[in-house]
């Protein structure tokens, strides 16, 4: 039976300080019981000899220091894991919201989980077809990576992000795959927005959603990404499945935590954030990956909303220095109407070399990436040459890798969010562009793919 405590000696904003307490550990769960009998969830920041730092889940509202009493419950927080959490909604907590029954768990598991020891981890090797052809084609997604989504401020980051959690799969396999896709701190219509594209297109059916609301209280935006971790580590390493865990946004998680850091009086770092977000951080992007002896794996896309488009801004620094690599939105291509707006150039991923090629892609893959990069690098050069000296001061040969560019933005980056590419369907439309330059420009494709692909009309 938990011990309860009577000694609640101050509550401010979401912290409660409980004196006389024995044998209480840091993280552990404890419950409040109001007088009329309501009962409400809080954890363990901080011990201090014999008081304890509690944050509360729900309002503190209604907290009567004399009447209400504090049970610590022994353990840390645990998610009820079962393979009936497919094609089901849950809020931030774990707590069904889709009208479904309740899950009966085949086990519980705590929800910071268990750090991924170095040497037990598999290199991530295999390629994950999206669907949309400025990440397969150039910014290869592989099995166990973890790839950032950097957007700014209204940049359509949720519609790629729904784009990729519908149409993701590993290719060639019958393999067990599923997404877990975790929102923290969204508005209602953005998780209406995520919710009924889902279901519309049959994701649901093999997806965990996780939906933590902007009025949702900060803590609980803190657990949402551990909680849906946890059922990608149940799915991926004791099911065997491989699973695409889609977390959005990391600015509004980081936000929570300078929150919560605020309200302990800790000393902050760059721009209030607490000294310890990147550590924070690693906790969540290092869960992701593949194992040595297990089937499964956990492939990892976080989204992150850039303050001010700025790339420097503490979130985005320190998620790019764990992540590998990054796809970048544009908000110039945006304006354009391009869908969706990923500016390539600065977009990478760290891993693709591994993912492409003979057997997994195709073997031009790589030779194809490399010319249409550089090919629009230089083209993107000659039309701010247009711009600043007039079309007139461009040779012939400018003005087609000019005409090169805008192509490639309208035929190859800019698909929209309903159209499904196969990696076969994305190395086409490249050899297409790539005719609009005469053979002798194109130095980094061997001659066998020439001879095979660029005469094909």
């Amino acid at each position: 039976m938990a011990k309860e405590y009577r000694t609640i000696q101050e509550v401010a904003g979401p912290l409660m300080l409980v004196q006389g307490v024995e044998d209480v550990a840091y993280n552990e769960m404890a419950e409040i019981e109001l007088a009329n009998g309501e009962v409400r969830r809080c954890k363990v920041l901080e011990i201090n000899g014999p008081n304890a730092l509690v944050q509360l889940y729900d309002a503190a509202t209604g907290i009567n220091l004399e009447s209400s009493k504090v049970r610590f419950l022994g353990r840390t927080m645990e998610l009820g894991v079962s393979p009936d959490m497919l094609a089901r909604i849950f809020n931030g907590m774990g707590e069904p919201i889709d009208d479904g029954p309740e899950i009966l768990p085949e086990k519980r598991l705590d929800i910071d989980g268990l750090p991924m020891n170095p040497s037990a981890r598999a290199y991530p090797q295999e390629f994950i077809q999206t669907g949309v052809s400025a990440i397969d084609g150039l910014n290869t997604l592989v099995r166990g990576q973890k790839l950032p989504i950097f957007s700014g401020s209204g940049l359509p980051h949720s519609q790629l992000a729904a784009q990729i959690a519908r149409q993701a799969r590993v290719r060639g396999k019958d393999e067990k795959f599923a997404v877990v896709f975790a929102a923290m701190g969204i508005t209602f219509d953005e998780a209406n927005f995520f919710m009924e594209s889902f279901r519309e297109t049959g994701a649901i059916d093999r997806s965990v959603m996780f939906i933590n609301l902007a009025n949702d209280p900060a803590v609980e935006r803190i657990a949402t990404p551990r909680v849906a971790l946890t059922a990608a580590e149940y799915l991926a390493f004791e099911l065997d499945m491989h699973v695409l865990v889609i977390l959005t946004d990391i600015t509004n998680y980081a936000d929570a935590l300078r929150e919560v850091s605020a309200a302990r009086k800790e000393v902050p770092g760059r721009r209030g954030y607490p000294g310890y977000m990147y550590t924070d951080l690693a906790t969540l992007y290092e869960r992701a990956g593949r194992q040595r002896g297990k089937v499964g794996s956990i492939t990892m896309i976080p989204i992150l909303s850039m303050p001010e488009d700025d790339k420097t801004h503490p979130i985005p620094d320190l998620t790019g220095y764990i992540t590998e690599g990054q796809i970048i939105l544009s908000r110039d291509l945006y304006r354009r109407g391009l869908q969706p707006p990923v500016d390539v150039l600065p977009s990478l991923s760290r891993l693709k070399d591994k993912g492409i090629g003979e057997g997994k892609t195709r073997a031009d893959h790589a030779n194809t990436m490399n010319q249409l990069f550089a090919a629009y690098a230089r083209g993107k050069d000659c039309k701010e040459l247009m711009v600043i000296l007039g079309e007139a001061a461009l040779t012939d040969m400018d003005k087609l890798y000019a005409k090169f560019a805008d192509e490639f933005e309208q035929k190859y980056v800019s698909q929209g969010y309903m159209t499904d590419r196969s990696i076969e369907e994305t190395l086409s439309i490249g050899w297409e562009l790539l005719r609009i330059l005469p053979r002798s420009e194109l130095r980094r494709i061997k001659d066998q793919f020439l001879d095979e692909y660029y005469e094909e009309k």
